[in-house]
């Protein structure tokens, strides 16, 4: 498996601005071949100890059954859809890729 963590920091923070960016992932990143799992989430407010990491609006998780099938969303049209849409709102992306 492949767990693709995507930590996206927005230059609009309003709840608008994130709300779209959540609603874009469920539209375009989701039913991908080989996609075990998926969330699309917003960062919750009330987790503040000193080890959270806050320093992101949305957060993006998809497992994929292996490398391959991550490889091939990477390059999906709907995937560059996404990105092309939302990418002028983006102040930061951070990505975490892991296998096991």
């Amino acid at each position: 498996m492949l767990a693709h963590n995507v930590y996206f920091t927005l230059k609009d923070r309003s709840q608008a601005r994130i709300d779209e960016l959540v609603l874009a992932c469920n539209a375009y990143l989701t039913g991908h071949p080989g996609t075990t799992f998926f969330f699309a989430g917003i960062l919750e407010p009330d987790l503040a100890r000193p080890v959270n990491d806050r320093g992101f609006d949305v957060a993006l998780v998809i497992v994929f059954e292996d490398r391959a099938a991550h490889d091939v969303y990477q390059t999906a049209p709907r995937h560059d859809q996404f990105v092309a849409e939302q990418k002028d709102n983006w102040e930061q992306v951070r990505v975490f890729d892991a296998i096991c």
